[in-house]
């Protein structure tokens, strides 16, 4: 049964201060300096920038116009009682009106270029940065939320700039146009305008000061949300097996719901904005009209220029107006810049020593000498472990979950960093070797193996992007994947989406060491290649592993002992450490803890 969440909203209690990690967070975070970084994507292009200023400035300038001339008009024709020259006036009118809707498309459209180069450069290096960041930036992150991010945030920035800086321009312009023309007509009229000012700004400056931080929280429920959808929808089959599909709609109406909250109370609050700017605009209007009148009849002021300065008391408040409502747009474009500035300045990935070499691995023979690490400094996962893996050789890891196989391959490929000790190839510290070299010369083949959208093909040439159509089907050949492949009904051209869906995850896993094959690596990294596989497969995978691993070195991570009872050197770790060390037969015949993991295993199957 789904949770009812139809109750009364609630003013949303805002977070302003946090102590995680020990430290507080400031109330607001730098609004300023966010918007000096805008300013440098914008600044690229300051020719244009400038194009967009000239047409404001003509648009602003030539909307001042009309009305004066409107008034004149009425002036001599009206109460003049005339007609000598209005064919004259009406072409000028017109060409006033022509100046300026051209002048208004010329603006958007120049601005419209601005915004989308600002906003392709900020996600092309936010994108950029996101794949130069470490994995653990990724361990602590929700998918959804880094993809808000990229789409949700930045767009809001996009839409912003479009709309938002000529708005705030012609404001500023078309407002102190306004009040010089105003003053020039009646200083005293102008004086009773300017006393509904105090008004606006204290009814502005009180809804501004709670709209901002709801705009924020808008932003990040709006993260929130999409980072649990992502999540709800990956996790699709785990949900439906556990019958969880009421507690997921439960959370997700939690979080819908929050995210409701937050939005109305933004739009809500910041939705006074032009009511109160409507109302005190009929206001002066009003007191214009009524002073007006009586300095009409008094003679102190014709009645074409009461109508001219009632035109000009409504522009005067409408810059005010957009300013007020553009003001809260780009407090939440602001939330979603910032969201995107925080990821740009996280760290990237530990740059390489200063004399680092890019060096091919020649060998592949690893060492580990005294090799500690933890994810966290006071929690070790591997403490003091050292090993040798001989050129050409396998070394296989086993041990329960939690002993710290896994972390011992991302150590090799530099994911991590061990906190003490040293780690070998070829001879050479790996922190001497440039990553890119370090890796390029290592194939993986994952437990979960993962396929990019597009066709076989071209998921199996991701291992070297310049083999040709023959090299790629000689390297499924050696997978024993071309079988399968060929029965598809496009065969190698057969589009895989959503991660490989439609196909078994053990052809799958033929097809990824397909692409490692291809890799041709001298270093081979295998974790849990062959777990969750059906029998028949997995007689299949084990003969393309042992035509991959012939000649190479080789780290094998498994739970599954009988895949493993061919490698060279077999290492148990346990509670970080190793426990034992030898062949599969050596380590049978030691009566120790891999003798016991091997007969708990053929008792289970």
């Amino acid at each position: 049964m789904q949770k009812d969440i139809r109750k009364p909203f609630r003013y949303p209690k805002i977070p302003l201060k946090s102590n995680e990690g020990g430290r507080k967070r400031a109330k607001a975070k730098d609004t300023k300096g966010t918007l000096r970084r805008i300013w440098s994507y914008v600044a690229e292009k300051k020719g244009l920038l400038s194009l967009v200023i000239i047409m404001v400035v003509i648009s602003a300038i030539f909307g001042l116009l009309g009305p004066f001339v409107i008034g004149k008009a009425i002036d001599h024709f009206i109460v003049g009682r005339t007609t000598d020259g209005l064919a004259g006036v009406l072409f000028i009118l017109f060409g006033i009106y022509l100046v300026q809707s051209l002048s208004l498309w010329f603006q958007n459209y120049w601005m419209i270029n601005i915004s989308q180069s600002t906003v392709f450069k900020m996600r092309s290096e936010l994108f950029t940065h996101l794949h130069e960041l470490p994995i653990p930036f990724f361990d602590k992150q929700r998918l959804g939320d880094l993809m808000s991010r990229v789409t949700n945030d930045i767009e809001n920035v996009s839409s912003t700039l479009n709309t938002s800086v000529i708005q705030v321009l012609s404001s500023v312009i078309t407002f102190v146009g306004t009040i010089a023309v105003m003053l020039y007509m009646s200083p005293l009229l102008t004086l009773i305008t300017l006393l509904i000012i105090p008004i606006m700004f204290l009814s502005i400056k009180w809804i501004t000061s709670r709209t901002g931080l709801l705009f924020k929280q808008q932003q990040k429920n709006l993260g929130e949300l999409n980072g649990f959808i992502e999540e709800s929808i990956s996790g699709a089959k785990v949900i439906k097996a556990y019958s969880r599909e009421d507690r997921v709609m439960e959370q997700f109406l939690e979080k819908n719901a929050a995210l409701k909250s937050s939005g109305f109370w933004a739009q809500t609050i910041s939705g006074f904005i032009p009511k109160v700017m409507n109302s005190l605009n009929n206001l002066s209007f009003t007191i214009i009209a009524a002073v007006g009148g009586l300095f009409a009849l008094k003679g102190w002021i014709s009645i074409g220029s009461i109508v001219v300065f009632a035109e000009y008391s409504r522009q005067f408040t409408r810059p005010l107006n957009d300013l007020a409502n553009q003001f809260n747009t780009m407090l939440s474009a602001i939330a979603g810049a910032e969201r995107v500035f925080d990821v740009l300045d996280e760290k990237e990935e530990r740059e390489d020593e200063e004399h680092a070499l890019y060096q091919p691995i020649k060998t592949g023979e690893i060492e580990f000498r005294d090799v500690s690490f933890g994810y966290q400094e006071d929690s070790l996962i591997l403490k003091h472990l050292s090993f040798s893996v001989p050129q050409g050789q396998s070394i296989a890891f086993v041990g329960p979950t939690g002993a710290g196989k896994t972390t011992v391959t991302s150590l090799i490929a530099r994911f991590y960093e061990p906190n003490e000790g040293k780690i070998l190839i070829d001879g050479t510290d790996i922190k001497k070797l440039t990553r890119s070299s370090l890796r390029k010369n290592m194939g993986f083949v994952l437990q979960d193996s993962f396929l990019f959208q597009g066709t076989i093909r071209e998921n199996i040439r991701y291992g070297r992007l310049d083999a040709s159509d023959l090299e790629v089907e000689e390297a499924a050949k050696a997978a024993n994947a071309h079988g399968f492949i060929e029965r598809l009904p496009k065969g190698y051209d057969t589009v895989l989406t959503q991660n490989g869906a439609g196909i078994s995850q053990g052809q799958k896993q033929l097809i990824s060491i397909a692409r490692a094959v291809l890799a041709d690596p001298v270093l081979l990294i295998l974790d849990e290649a062959t777990s969750n596989i059906d029998t028949v497969t997995e007689v299949k995978i084990q003969e393309a592993l042992g035509r991959l691993m012939a000649g190479r070195t080789s780290v094998i991570i498994a739970h599954r002992l009988n895949t493993i009872q061919k490698a060279d050197q077999i290492l148990v770790l346990k509670d970080g450490e190793m426990a034992e060390k030898g062949t599969h037969a050596e380590l049978l015949s030691q009566n120790g803890f891999y003798r016991e993991l091997y007969e708990s295993q053929f008792r289970e199957s």
